[in-house]
């Protein structure tokens, strides 16, 4: 056996994840020690992190973990560690065991990893939602949201490369092409409100300018009525949808449904605005709206879809009145965080290129400047 050559194999891998495990693994110790998280739990959020981690993979190692842990301590993820489980661990190790084996035992017969995956992802949900748990899992949304969000993102820019990187496009990768619609079919059962990510996944298929089937776009037709239908029913059929939003504002009302005019109320945008600058200060707000503007320019591909994923959730989070406002609009915030994170890369770029120097200091000054930010949200956890 020739362990030179597994090593040269592996080695690209090792290097690709470390940042996504170790943001992982350091966001699972926080969520079990300060936030008294049971393990399962912790674990399922600490699996976002990586899928976060992984979405900012190519800005470099420092800026992904930054960004994975700014999603990891911001206060509407955090809000979701603490409490008692729910659910029996046991039975949760075992489905996983399960649908791992099943996995592992379809990769090596048809030798495809993402056939594995796949299906060893819709055995792990069936398992979970028959004999553990329900649909509706917030958690698991959350999750299949950090990794729709990179396989999209990954395709774009694998089949849409900027200007100036000087490489051919390539074609969308099975991952991709059989990996967003489950994803987003497994996301829809489990809670429809993953069909407001239905816009931005068909548009970011279409500017792949990738063939596909008749057959293959009916499929994502039947998860939208099937996600519209259910969202209707869940969120938009009460005797609330025609009731006056200045009026609801007014008694600060908390419902969980829409109102349909939420939209056109002044208050509704102002509160929302102030839920994400909360997060991430004004400070992010910022840099927010200069990684959309550097994405429009040097990947358009990316910051139209993103930019349409934030509307669709923007919207819901004018219209809805619930509570648990916040944490429903946890993929809003994740794209904020994409947002920033590739402000701040860009700006790291051009500082670089300004001073002209060989050295590799301004990047990382300005990477230090921006780990900041996880830095107070962990001081605010610490004085809570």
């Amino acid at each position: 056996m020739n362990i030179n050559r597994i090593e040269d194999n592996w080695q690209p891998l090792i290097d690709y994840l470390w940042p996504a495990l170790f943001a992982g693994l350091l966001s699972w110790g926080i969520f079990t020690l300060l936030g008294s998280t049971p393990l399962i739990r912790a674990s399922g959020l600490a699996l976002v992190i990586i899928g976060m981690t992984l979405i900012l993979r190519r800005l470099g190692e420092f800026l992904a973990i930054i960004g994975g842990l700014a999603l990891a301590l911001s206060e509407a993820f955090w809000s979701q560690t603490g409490g008692n489980e729910s659910l029996n661990e046991l039975s949760v190790v075992l489905a996983m065991l399960l649908a791992a084996f099943v996995g592992f035992v379809l990769w090596r017969i048809w030798t495809a990893w993402y056939v594995g995956a796949g299906i060893g992802l819709v055995i792990f949900a069936a398992i979970f939602w028959l004999a553990i748990s329900t649909t509706g899992s917030l958690r698991l949304t959350t999750l299949l949201t950090a990794w729709l969000t990179y396989l999209l993102i990954d395709g774009l820019r694998e089949a849409d490369p900027r200007p100036d990187e000087m490489r051919p496009a390539t074609p969308l990768r099975p991952r991709h092409r059989y990996g967003i619609p489950l994803l987003l079919t497994v996301g829809v059962i489990n809670d429809p409100l993953f069909t407001l990510l239905i816009p931005a996944a068909v548009l970011g298929l279409i500017l792949t300018k990738t063939h596909f089937t008749t057959g293959y776009w009916l499929v994502f037709v039947i998860i939208a009525l099937v996600g519209a239908i259910r969202m209707t029913d869940q969120y938009f059929i009460s005797s609330w949808w025609g009731f006056s939003a200045a009026e609801a504002e007014a008694m600060n009302l908390h419902v969980p449904f829409v109102i349909a005019d939420g939209w056109r109320e002044a208050s509704r945008w102002v509160g929302l605005f102030a839920l994400v600058r909360d997060q991430f200060t004004i400070f992010g707000i910022v840099l927010g709206v200069i990684g959309l503007s550097r994405l429009a320019r040097w990947y358009p591909s990316i910051g139209i879809v993103t930019m349409l994923a934030y509307a669709t959730y923007t919207l819901f989070g004018l219209v809805y009145f619930g509570n648990n406002r916040i944490v429903l609009l946890l993929p809003l915030l994740m794209i904020q965080i994409i947002w920033m994170t590739y402000a701040v890369y860009s700006f790291g770029q051009w500082l670089q290129k300004s001073v002209k120097t060989t050295s590799n200091i301004a990047p990382w000054l300005v990477q230090a400047v921006f780990a900041i930010l996880p830095f107070l949200m962990f001081l605010r956890i610490l004085g809570d």
